[in-house]
């Protein structure tokens, strides 16, 4: 997000915090509005958890640039939500026994890392001859970004693989992780991770439009996105299964993952709390552009911790998680307070919406203690490298 949009996003907030107030109903419909009038995005749909099951989901705009409506069935990008999803399949495993999330994960592999070579559907392990720390990389640091990868290895200089930190030590966002773990699973554990989670979570929680590879039937229905100068972009038909973000999903089938996350459907208690509660302090500026140096004491944002596959924070309402998605015409967002087992989903096809998040998710929840700043953030002059 560039520095236009983080001001637009403070302003909008501003704007929820000190309006008149109104019913819920009305404060989310006009800060949606006022939101996508000052971004000039096209789409929106917005679910609602209140409490511990989907009481609002709503759509505005349009899901291509024919016009046609966005609608609670449309199907949308699910980006680094993907992520959450994962590490509830992870969180499942561990429950059951069958996924030690503090073991190394070269314990379940067959051969060392690097031996497996560099694997397009995985990763680029050949690249990590001669740096044993990835003997020390278990689940629990890969969700928790702290496996000391960049975001991808092609962000780096060389476009090679490699470990920048003491693998657990520090939060440092990375895809590269995710897809460790899924290799891990797939290739050490045997489990097909794309079976799995239908099977687990798509399945179990009636989520009819959602899977990790493209699906002939959602054409029928299909959000195209917009970029951030406001370009069409077409709707990209993800043929892999990628844990680290190829999902699809819907509005509808995103409220009921929600509802079932902060309700710990499916998971044993110890699961889920270990799941949400705050394991890795965050100490960094913001989380983007990855691998930034530790902030002062200062400029941290107190309390921000990693989950599993979720940020943790502590605001005015008490403990709260949150997990964003986003690629270059896909803004989307999860926040949820723990206790009241309240929650807001967005999911936008029209990448410039991300600003107006925060008085959207203010309107429903109220003052939570979100550190949009954290998520949104970025120096001067400097774009995030985000992605799925």
């Amino acid at each position: 997000m560039n520095r236009t949009l983080c001001c637009l996003m403070f302003a909008l907030s501003c704007g929820a915090a000190h309006a008149v107030p109104a019913s819920p109903a009305t404060a989310v419909e006009t800060a949606v509005q006022a939101g996508m009038r000052a971004t000039g995005a096209r789409g929106l749909a917005l679910a609602i958890i209140e409490p511990g099951k989907p009481a609002v989901i709503r759509t505005w705009g349009e899901r291509n640039a024919s016009g046609a409506k966005l609608e609670a069935d449309t199907v949308m990008y699910g980006a680094s939500l993907t992520k959450t999803v994962f590490a509830y399949l992870a969180a499942q495993l561990a429950g059951e026994g069958k996924l030690d999330l503090d073991r190394p994960l070269a314990g379940y592999l067959a051969m060392p890392l690097p031996e497996y070579g560099n694997l397009p559907a995985y990763g680029k392990w050949a690249d990590l001859h001669g740096d044993e720390r990835w003997r020390r990389i278990t689940a629990r640091m890969v969700l928790n970004h702290a496996t000391g990868f960049a975001n991808f290895a092609f962000v780096e200089p060389d476009g090679k693989l490699r470990i920048h930190f003491e693998p657990g030590s520090r939060y440092a966002y990375s895809g590269e992780g995710i897809m460790l773990l899924q290799f891990a699973l797939e290739k050490g554990l045997g489990f097909d991770v794309g079976a799995e989670l239908q099977r687990r979570v798509f399945d179990r929680f009636g989520m009819r439009n959602t899977s990790l590879v493209w699906r002939p039937d959602f054409a029928r229905n299909l959000a195209d996105g917009w970029t951030i100068d406001g370009k069409p972009e077409p709707h990209d038909e993800r043929s892999r299964v990628r844990a680290a973000g190829s999902m699809d999903t819907t509005i509808t089938d995103m409220a009921r993952f929600a509802a079932a996350l902060v309700n710990g459907e499916g998971l044993s208690k110890a699961a889920r709390d270990d799941m949400l509660r705050p394991q890795l302090a965050i100490a960094t500026r913001s989380q983007f552009p990855t691998l930034q140096p530790a902030a002062t004491p200062a400029e941290r944002v107190p309390g921000l911790a990693a989950g599993l596959g979720v940020v943790t924070f502590t605001g005015p309402q008490g403990p709260g998680f949150f997990k964003g998605g986003h690629n270059e015409s896909t803004g989307n967002m999860l926040v949820c307070l723990r206790a009241q087992r309240r929650c807001v989903v967005i999911l936008s096809n029209d990448v410039r919406a991300e600003a107006a998040f925060a008085g959207i998710v203010r309107a429903a929840l109220g003052d939570t203690g979100m550190p949009w700043q954290w998520e949104y953030g970025a120096k001067p002059g400097t774009e995030p490298a985000k992605g799925p």
